[in-house]
């Protein structure tokens, strides 16, 4: 009964890892690019910027470079992005890593 399950379980993230994959990019991406601009842009502290962000994003991990002016956000296991503020344009995402 236990390999039934564990079977069950490989079985499930083969099928859903690609659009859980995609999620997960698409939210450190909002995530680090919000939480920058909350940090860097407006000033606030980096606790306080998860409050912008949109329900179900409570996975999303923050993490700053107070030197580089970036800001990560992580997925567990799934993701991670970095925002970076640049005077100008403000804060953009680097580019994706694969």
């Amino acid at each position: 009964m236990l390999m039934l399950g564990l079977a069950l379980i490989v079985a499930l993230l083969a099928v859903f890892w690609k659009p859980l994959n995609g999620y997960a990019q698409a939210g450190t991406a909002y995530g680090a690019r919000v939480a920058c601009s909350c940090r860097f842009v407006g000033g606030r502290e980096l606790s306080d910027c998860k409050k912008d962000f949109e329900p179900g994003m409570e996975l999303v991990r923050l993490s700053e470079d107070a030197k580089a002016r970036s800001v990560t956000a992580s997925f567990p296991l799934l993701s991670s992005q970095t925002a970076t503020y640049r005077e100008g344009p403000g804060c953009q995402l680097e580019p994706w890593q694969s």
